[in-house]
């Protein structure tokens, strides 16, 4: 419920798609909470089957339903519905007070009660007292699912970052049991593994240092126009070190004419840049990443192209899962935390834009990135 503001008044705005369905035998019944609830999107059925029919085919938020009914009674709805949508919320008018029937509408999670004859007030009352209700069911939900994300994401954290330390520490026990000639082979290798794991470590904590900043940034989108071909060359500068260590070819295809968009740097920047960071981690050494960008049909579409070994059909819906990650050479070694396909989407889809990966296993990977100009 929106509270908005019109000269000295206090209105009452609700969103329009905010739907309730009103399921009851009696037409005079169901036109007086029509009357009451006038500023909601209003939905209405004779019986419980009718009102199924109509919950499959319609956007429905809540149910205000009769017990007693034709066909299917108001309890037998209430436990479908919840089948079908377990976040529906249902409230239940009766002019019955049994206690054994209010029990078995709670154990079905019947939301609230309201009793008849119907009180116009007490209606309107029962109605924004679920929607509370929901709205807290809902902050619960999410609350426990970010709570599940924190201990999944530490213990991935703790399982990335003890692999290297645990190398550097072999490595440097092999140090000092008395591997210290310069000019011996094993010593140089051991120290190349260790400047290896050392160069990991490092990519890890700036990975992380990354996600916190853009993930754990609180307040929306900040616009601002940005112009495109700054922002990709930005982009492409940062992440050409990287480039050069696997000696990869990078073909760079900007248009003259990219466009200047208002955009959230941040996340937008986040967005691509993990999307060629990602080509380029896939991209076997000597292989090619190229990445092209032009207006078409009204959109500001980037395509990041690489010569990787492509992405098993069956793993293409698993790829926008937080922490999964594809390990093509199923080494269990995977750099970085599998969350950076999931934000590109989510920063993508805020910005009103789309993003499409096209991929066959040996032939590369093809993602591209559509925003509305």
């Amino acid at each position: 419920m929106n509270l908005v503001m019109v000269g000295d008044e206090q209105t009452e705005q609700r969103i329009e798609s905010q739907s309730i369905l009103i399921v009851d035998d009696e037409p005079l019944i169901r036109d007086l909470c029509i009357q009451a609830l006038k500023t909601y999107r209003i939905l209405e059925a004779d019986n419980g089957k009718d009102a199924l029919d109509i919950l499959e085919r319609e956007p429905v938020d809540m149910i205000l339903t009769d017990v007693m009914m034709p066909r299917l009674d108001g309890l037998d709805l209430l436990k479908t519905a919840k089948e079908l949508r377990p976040n529906l919320v249902v409230v239940m008018m009766t002019g019955y007070a049994e206690k054994e029937l209010i029990l078995k509408a709670l154990k079905a999670d019947a939301d609230d009660f309201i009793t008849k004859p119907i009180n116009l007030l007490q209606l309107r009352t029962t109605i924004e007292r679920a929607w509370e209700k929901k709205k807290l069911k809902e902050e619960l939900i999410q609350l426990k699912r970010m709570d599940r994300l924190k201990s999944d994401f530490l213990g991935l954290i703790s399982h990335k970052l003890k692999t290297p330390v645990t190398s550097i520490s072999l490595f440097m026990q092999n140090l000092s049991r008395g591997i210290d000639d310069p000019d011996n082979p094993e010593f140089r290798q051991t120290l190349n593994l260790i400047l290896e794991e050392t160069d990991y470590l490092e990519y890890l904590i700036q990975d992380l240092l990354h996600y916190s900043e853009i993930i754990i940034r609180d307040g929306g989108l900040n616009f601002s126009p940005i112009l495109t071909k700054d922002l990709l060359t930005e982009i492409i500068s940062a992440l050409r070190e990287e480039v050069q260590k696997k000696r990869l070819e990078l073909n760079v295809h900007l248009a003259d004419d990219l466009p200047t968009l208002k955009l959230d740097k941040q996340r937008i920047n986040f967005a691509l840049r993990a999307l060629l960071s990602n080509a380029i981690k896939f991209t076997p050494e000597e292989g090619t990443v190229t990445v092209t960008a032009c207006p078409t049909g009204g959109h500001f579409e980037v395509k990041v192209e690489d010569t990787g070994p492509g992405i098993a059909r069956e793993e293409m819906p698993k790829v926008f899962e937080k922490f999964y990650q594809v390990d093509p050479d199923h080494t269990g070694q995977v750099r970085g935390f599998g969350l950076g396909l999931d934000y590109t989407r989510k920063f993508i889809s805020e910005h009103g834009g789309r993003l499409q990966i096209d991929s066959e296993p040996g032939k590369g990977t093809r993602v591209t990135v559509s925003l509305p100009m």
